[in-house]
């Protein structure tokens, strides 16, 4: 049975505290998680809160991947013909998410989450009338079947359990609850990966890792069923931004709080020299005819749906009414053997 949209929490519910927010009782749908270390991985998880504070300031220099995210999530949203009523937005950033969300649904409930305070600062700023909080992906303060629709824009590709932190999310869903997360994937920014590692290797003679690992979407669509999510879809959008100065990248990178935060980084500035070395390899390999340099982002499209027997099922095998040669009008043909039989 799905939770009610308005919990009790009333003056005859004394366990549960009156909060003066958009919905009557705060304690239905956030939790209080206790602070674990992070799982080791290749991310300093410490290093990406850093980076995402700092980032609050200066988003909106280079917001462009999180304006593309959040019209694709609302062009997807146009596919699902239901009203959503209890939303959490995971990875708040700068709250437009929360914003388009809002105004597309008016929610009865409304939850930004960010790892950075700072971050979610500004999110409260934007969606004054949602609750927003400070959390961690890989422990989220999300109660369990609270929600109906979660939406993740830009922020798992840097976690270290990313099944981990789908399972949470799909225990966030009610029955039937909706998973809309979006991340880096694929081929995003391999020129800059393989400028600073040649730049690297002729000017200190080794190589450390400067660029985050990717996953691959073949991987994603697999992750979200071990999860435990029904009827689960991956797909890519691909945003190619062309710079005619690649110091420009860099400078977008540190404004989105997408500079390096691996776990076995140098813990040093990167040297002068290395640092125009590898601009110049960007400039001369892999600049387009115009000169500038074509830079892929690959986003990672995540779908899923929280388990529900209403939802449709696949038939049982064998209960077909009708041959799959019929319906191609075309002729049957039986596959021969290893033999040639």
């Amino acid at each position: 049975m799905r939770p009610p949209l308005r919990p009790p929490c009333g003056e005859d519910d004394p366990p549960r505290r009156k909060y003066a927010l958009p919905f009557p009782c705060r304690d239905f749908y956030i939790i209080r998680m206790s602070v674990t270390p992070s799982p080791p991985g290749p991310f300093d998880r410490p290093a990406v809160r850093h980076r995402r504070t700092r980032a609050a300031g200066t988003l909106a220099e280079a917001d462009f991947l999180l304006a593309h995210v959040r019209a694709s999530v609302e062009e997807r949203l146009e596919d699902v013909n239901r009203r959503f009523s209890r939303i959490a937005v995971v990875g708040a950033g700068d709250g437009s998410v929360a914003r388009m969300l809002r105004d597309r649904y008016a929610p009865d409930v409304l939850v930004q989450v960010d790892g950075s305070s700072a971050m979610a600062r500004s999110a409260k700023a934007a969606v004054p009338e949602a609750l927003t909080i400070t959390g961690d992906e890989e422990a989220l303060p999300l109660a369990e079947e609270a929600f109906d629709l979660i939406v993740a824009p830009l922020t798992l590709h840097a976690v270290n359990d990313l099944p981990g932190a789908l399972i949470q999310m799909r225990r966030a869903l009610a029955p039937d609850g909706l998973l809309i997360a979006a991340m880096l994937a694929g081929d995003t920014l391999a020129p800059l990966r393989d400028a600073l590692a040649r730049a690297e290797i002729e000017t200190v003679d080794g190589v450390s890792p400067r660029v985050s690992p990717m996953a691959d979407l073949r991987d994603l669509g697999g992750l979200l069923q071990r999860a435990g999510f029904a009827l689960p879809v991956a797909d890519k959008e691909t945003v190619t931004v062309r710079y005619a100065s690649p110091l420009r990248l860099l400078h977008d990178l540190r404004a989105m709080g997408e500079s390096n935060a691996l776990a076995e980084r140098r813990r040093v500035f990167l040297r002068r020299d290395t640092l125009g070395r590898a601009m110049e390899i960007l400039a001369q390999d892999h600049a387009d005819d115009e000169g500038k340099v074509p830079i892929r982002f690959d986003i990672a499209f995540l779908h899923g749906w929280a388990p529900s027997p209403e939802q449709q099922q696949p038939l049982r095998p064998g209960s077909a009414m009708m041959r799959l040669a019929d319906a191609l009008k075309t002729t049957e043909r039986p596959l021969r053997d290893d033999a040639g039989h």
